[in-house]
């Protein structure tokens, strides 16, 4: 297919209803005829009273206005594109199982049916290329498909491989940050001035058990503070970021970068290693937030408070990878179900994770 022709959703079309642009459908073509509309002979009244719609039936209708061979055959001059075909995965009727473990997809099939992505090539040259619109890619996106590996992103092996991560890479690189980043702030709590990272990152330790106890009370109360600002980032990265859906622009670099950001997780679920950040993903994320919590509050307590953030992320990409993939006790079976439910039932709600406490709070709940 031309480039310049673009996958579309009814919905794309019934945007363009109007004298300024009026767009149209037939046999699957979506067709721009603003230009046509003072030319056609049954007076521009008849397309716009269809503009936005279907019109096999109407043209078809000798009663309503009668059309010659020659009028089917003109509209292939005004084609811009067509209907994508859409899958329909996700639907309000799912219903989560703890035996869920849906069946792979054939590639060749779902290509062919809705020449979105071609899970036999790399994904990410096709999405930088490619031709649908906002809506078909959001259509598709969130209908997910399964693999019994993880597809590839890239065709060299060496970017690929820094787009997987097993999950645990997480545990392993952050919790050693978050302690460091605790002693930090109970030393400072307890008095004993500290020079800057890249300047000294060296901690004096034997003080530690020289301490009073009112730095360990403020630097677990900073620590728990930390916790409570995580769960309202993880609500707020995961609604407004990663779920920036609906003011996305309608470019394919835009679309590209709501992909890899977490377009690729709804896309493929259960890709075991794309289920947790990338540490360079997660340092992009929190340096701003770290920066900022350093300029808000003193030293002592924001380093806590980071602490306390990092060690509950590290709790949240965890239990986010075992949500896919490893049977859990009572609490998080249910929740398992409760998040496994935005992915299969409306990626519109549930946005809660490792809780539904903002959900609740921002009436964005989820039933299962």
């Amino acid at each position: 297919m031309s480039k310049r022709i673009r996958i579309f959703t009814a919905s794309d079309v019934l945007q363009h209803d109007s004298v300024s642009s009026c767009w149209i459908t037939y046999r699957g073509k979506v067709l721009d005829v603003t230009n046509f509309l003072a030319d056609h002979p049954g007076g521009e009244e008849f397309i716009l009273k269809h503009a936005g719609r279907d019109v096999e039936d109407a043209m078809g209708d000798v009663t309503e206005h009668e059309h010659s061979e020659s009028a089917y055959d003109m509209l292939d001059e005004f084609v811009i594109g067509r209907l994508g075909a859409g899958e329909n995965i996700v639907n309000d009727g799912w219903v989560a199982t703890d035996d869920f473990a849906p069946e792979d997809t054939d590639r060749a099939a779902d290509y062919e049916k809705n020449q979105f992505l071609d899970l036999r090539k790399p994904l990410l040259r096709q999405m930088w290329d490619c031709n649908f619109s906002k809506a078909y890619y959001l259509q598709q996106v969130h209908q997910p498909r399964h693999l019994p590996e993880s597809a590839r992103l890239f065709g060299p092996w060496l970017p690929e491989m820094l787009t997987r991560t097993e999950w645990w890479v997480v545990p392993l690189i952050w919790l050693p940050i978050a302690t460091y980043i605790g002693l930090r702030s109970l030393l400072q709590f307890g008095g004993i001035p500290l020079a800057s990272f890249t300047v000294n990152p060296y901690l004096p330790l034997n003080l530690i058990f020289s301490l009073p106890a009112a730095a360990f009370y403020k630097t677990a109360l900073s620590f728990f503070f930390g916790n409570f600002v995580w769960t309202l980032l993880e609500y707020g990265f995961h609604r407004f970021l990663f779920h920036v859906d609906h003011y996305l622009p309608d470019h394919p670099k835009f679309l590209t970068l709501h992909f890899l950001l977490h377009g690729i997780h709804h896309y493929m679920p259960m890709d075991k290693l794309r289920l947790v950040m990338p540490p360079t993903l997660f340092f992009a994320l929190s340096f701003p937030v770290t920066q900022l919590a350093h300029a808000l509050f003193p030293s002592t307590l924001a380093n806590g408070a980071i602490s306390g953030a990092f060690v509950f992320y590290v709790i949240y990409d965890s239990m986010h990878y075992a949500m896919h993939h490893t049977k859990l006790p009572a609490y998080l079976r249910e929740q398992k179900k409760y998040h496994l439910a935005h992915h299969y039932k409306n990626f519109e709600l549930g946005f809660g994770v490792t809780s539904k406490i903002w959900d609740y709070v921002f009436n964005t709940v989820l039933p299962i």
